[in-house]
């Protein structure tokens, strides 16, 4: 058995642990809050947008998304991978690496790049695939427009044929406690055609539909990434959240058990002088 000192040691250490887990589980806590209604006031927006898409395309003949709809061969994929720049949230990273090396795999034989968003996702795919970009310090300031140079980069690159297809994974926000994983195809745009027939007759267009189609479909792509980068962010709070609430909990009943090993030992301890004391008394008076 340790002596008390170790004891007294190791029950000072975990219970400075605890009030680290502890503080840092209620910053997460207050930054969810922030994060989840962004998403939630978000999500919404987002779903209209493709709605209106949807049904502005649908009373259209043909394909009528250009370059963004263009099917090539596929032998160059860049996968966009989204995780957080710190550690300390559970499986949140965990899942979304793993995800990024089963559709590389999923790939094999072909050029698969890796585009990362967040400084932990880049450290360890960098390791094993091909990290063209990381844009960590875009949680920095997350906002819309910054989102958008990133969306336009994405485009960009599509376009110019330097890749025939581009993922984006992320961690979808359930709640505090459940991430799910997905994989989304960025580009390109999978048939945005409604099986609804949709009536415009009391519609005037200005500019013609086909013009607001093609302008709406940028601005579905800025979204769409937006959302994703969004709903990563409020997953990595939600996923630190209770990974740290587990780790203090945790932490506080090592504590007790060691503060019970500690009255025990020092139980014993005071026992074995006392005999030694009656032990001595008893050897003077024989």
């Amino acid at each position: 058995m340790a002596n008390l000192k170790e004891i007294r040691n190791r029950i000072t250490s975990v219970s400075s642990t605890m009030q680290i887990t502890s503080a840092m589980k209620m910053v997460s806590a207050a930054k969810l809050k922030k994060a989840q209604d962004a998403i939630t006031a978000m999500r919404p927006y987002a779903e209209k947008l493709t709605e209106l898409l949807q049904n502005l395309s649908a009373t259209l003949d043909g394909d009528i998304g250009g370059e963004f709809t263009t099917q090539r061969e596929v032998k160059k994929v860049l996968l966009v991978v989204v995780t957080s720049n710190r550690g300390l949230a559970g499986a949140f990273n965990t899942n979304a690496i793993k995800e990024a090396k089963n559709r590389a795999a999923f790939y094999a034989g072909k050029q698969v790049d890796i585009f990362a968003i967040g400084k932990k996702g880049n450290d360890v795919l960098s390791k094993t695939l091909s990290v063209v970009d990381n844009h960590s310090a875009i949680f920095d300031n997350l906002t819309f427009d910054n989102v958008a140079l990133i969306s336009d980069m994405l485009t960009q690159k599509f376009v110019s044929g330097e890749y025939d297809k581009i993922e984006l994974i992320y961690n979808q926000f359930k709640n505090a406690a459940t991430q799910i994983i997905q994989t989304e195809q960025f580009l390109p745009l999978a048939s945005i055609k409604s099986d609804t027939t949709v009536s415009t007759g009391d519609y005037i267009f200005e500019p013609s539909k086909e013009e607001i189609v093609l302008t709406l479909i940028p601005k579905s792509l800025k979204t769409q990434l937006y959302k994703g980068i969004r709903d990563s962010f409020a997953s990595e709070h939600g996923a630190r959240m209770t990974a740290m609430h587990k780790a203090t909990d945790n932490a506080t009943e090592l504590r007790n058990q060691l503060k019970l090993t500690y009255n025990k030992a020092r139980q014993a301890s005071i026992t074995n002088e006392i005999l030694e004391i009656v032990g001595g008394a008893e050897a003077l008076n024989g």
